[in-house]
């Protein structure tokens, strides 16, 4: 039986939308990547879209307020210094800058204007 390093597979899950997708790493400076360090702890995976080893996909990251697993999908996190859920993004609007309650009224604007 051949041996691999690789450890059994992991699996990601959205709290919120429900991705679920294995990852191959957590923290902040994923594998076989030269200088790079992520701004927070990540749930990567490697891009399978690519041959190229130093590729690799943010699936997401656990909410900064209540510790929800969340995707990287903007109907389900924000990152802003730190990564939020949306639920705890509505619940703490008031606290955001001006510029990104602007910019959530455009987006939920917009997704409503698409359902019409």
């Amino acid at each position: 039986m051949e041996q691999t390093n690789e450890s059994p597979q992991k699996t990601f899950t959205c709290q919120l939308c429900g991705l679920c997708s294995p990852f191959t790493y957590y923290g902040q400076k994923p594998p076989n990547t030269r200088a790079i360090v992520l701004l927070e702890e990540c749930f990567v995976t490697k891009d399978p879209f690519s041959p190229d080893k130093e590729k690799f996909l943010v699936l997401g990251s656990t909410c900064s307020l209540c510790s929800k697993c969340v995707c990287v999908g903007s109907d389900c996190s924000l990152f802003y210094t730190k990564r939020f859920c949306m639920s705890c993004v509505n619940k703490h609007l008031d606290q955001f800058p001006r510029q990104i309650r602007a910019e959530l009224a455009k987006k939920k604007q917009n997704s409503k204007a698409a359902v019409s």
